[in-house]
């Protein structure tokens, strides 16, 4: 087996940009009464402050500073929805306390091998928002403890585990803290060291289960861990570092939301038909914005393209606080493959781009198709169809602009004049229906055309020759 470890610091790009300008955020964890400092950003390290340091010492060095509270109950949201998005590259995630624990065994050549793989979980990781450090090795624990020390090691042959951990400082071995000042009194301050002693003696002074730590990080041990796994449905939020006013500034927070649902979908083969995001506001209710889609996509760029149409036409009336992205029934999507020349399915997929873009733009009911209807009065024969969808159309003599009403014309010995006499092409087509519904329609229709002029679509009462009107115009 191999392991990729996700090791997170809980520091969006967002608040970390935000406080950048006032000595930067200080994320703190609360140890009872007192507030300790977690992490520090790089400007307020500047000024001295450092992680286990007491919020009101840090506050002493910066007075500006902005402290964001700690909370676990949004970490572990965060975490599962990680999880989720970090399935698209392998179906064996495993949730730790401080990250995510991936095993690439059967997939890292599909990503062109363990290091390709490591580095672009951690450059989507860093798009997404999160500070992560990764380290890929042949057991989870080995994997969790040089992520957590900050390397970037990819360590494929076992044998070459206890070299990679011996730098490593015991710190990262739980069951190595009740005995710490011991530890130091003895020198002992890496693995390396502990390796180093004899395993009689240290079973003796710290317990079986400093050994058992240490061998399972080793692989001498299983080491057992528990399969995430995810949702039926999407469900994602995102609170914003600061009140927005304007839709447009939307977007680059939607489109993280947008990536998490892509990845999410990724690992499942599925993609939606339609998804909601709600933008949340201090006191009036949730301004929600509905994306359809004609088929089920997955395409960040595409699902992107379609909620800008949609976000440009709206108007807030309250500033947004925070954005939730929701996305309820999740449907196969197969992947196609890429082809060097236009083919009929790569056309037809350009069409229904162009379909689902002027439906976000224009409004649903705004765009469809013609569909037939086994009637032959004009007015009757179409309805409105689902966009996309395959449909038989009718005669290819018939025009598809039809008049909301037809029009009548003027007639000038015999023949049917609109602005000058019109000569007839093709006709008569008799239609004589309706009887039944008590709409009954008795014509005669032609093919008529104004000298350089376009083509219409007339016809006359059965019943009165010199009666003509226009139906239709071809296009």
């Amino acid at each position: 087996m191999l392991w990729l470890a996700l090791h997170l610091t809980w520091l969006p790009l967002e608040v970390f940009t935000r406080g950048l300008e006032r000595c930067g955020p200080v994320l703190v964890a609360e140890t009872g009464s007192r507030a300790q400092v977690l992490m520090a950003s790089r400007a307020a390290e500047k000024l001295g402050i450092r992680p286990g340091m007491p919020v009101e010492a840090a506050r002493a060095l910066g007075q500006e500073l902005l402290v964001c509270r700690r909370d676990p109950r949004r970490e572990a949201a965060a975490l599962a929805g990680l999880a989720a998005w970090a399935g698209q590259f392998t179906p064996h995630v495993s949730l730790e306390s401080d990250g995510l624990l991936l095993e690439i065994a059967g997939s890292r050549k599909l990503f062109g091998g363990a290091e390709k793989l490591r580095e672009r979980v951690a450059r989507e990781v860093r798009a997404l928002g999160y500070h992560a450090r990764c380290a890929v090795a042949p057991t989870p624990r080995a994997a969790t403890w040089l992520a957590r020390a900050g390397s970037c090691s990819v360590i494929l042959d076992p044998t070459q585990l206890a070299q990679a951990l011996a730098p490593l400082p015991l710190q990262l071995v739980e069951a190595a803290q009740p005995h710490a000042d011991l530890l130091m009194a003895l020198g002992v301050t890496t693995l390396g060291d502990c390796l180093a002693l004899p395993r009689g003696g240290m079973e003796q002074r710290f317990g079986a289960a400093f050994l058992k730590e240490l061998d399972m990080a080793l692989g001498q041990r299983p080491d057992p861990r528990p399969w995430f796994t995810p949702p039926p449905r999407f469900l994602s939020r995102l609170e914003l570092p600061a009140e927005v006013q304007e839709t447009h500034a939307l977007l680059f927070a939607a489109r993280r939301l947008l990536s998490e649902l892509e990845g999410f979908l990724r690992g499942r083969e599925a993609g939606v038909e339609q998804f909601q995001l709600d933008l949340l506001h201090g006191d009036a209710p949730p301004t929600r914005v509905t994306v359809g889609l004609v088929t089920a996509r997955r395409d960040v760029r595409h699902l992107l393209d379609l909620l800008r149409e949609r976000l440009e036409r709206l108007s807030l009336a309250q500033p947004v606080r925070e954005l939730v992205l929701r996305a309820a029934h999740i449907l196969p999507c197969q992947p196609r493959n890429l082809e060097l020349f236009p083919t009929a399915e790569s056309e037809a997929e350009h069409v229904t781009a162009l379909i689902e873009r002027l439906r976000a733009r224009l409004g649903d009911g705004m765009v469809h198709s013609l569909e037939c209807v086994a009637d032959h009065r004009p007015e009757r024969a179409m309805k409105a169809g689902e966009p996309g969808a395959a449909h038989q159309m009718g005669a290819p003599s018939r025009p598809l602009w039809l008049l909301p009403r037809p029009r009548p014309l003027a007639c000038r010995e015999g023949r049917p004049y609109l602005g000058a006499p019109l000569r007839i092409e093709a006709g008569p087509e008799r239609i004589e229906t309706g009887w039944w519904d008590g709409r009954p329609v008795a014509r005669d229709y032609f093919v008529a055309e104004a000298v350089g002029g376009p083509r219409y679509w007339v016809y006359r009462e059965a019943a009165e020759v010199e009666k003509w009107f226009l139906h239709g115009i071809f296009a």
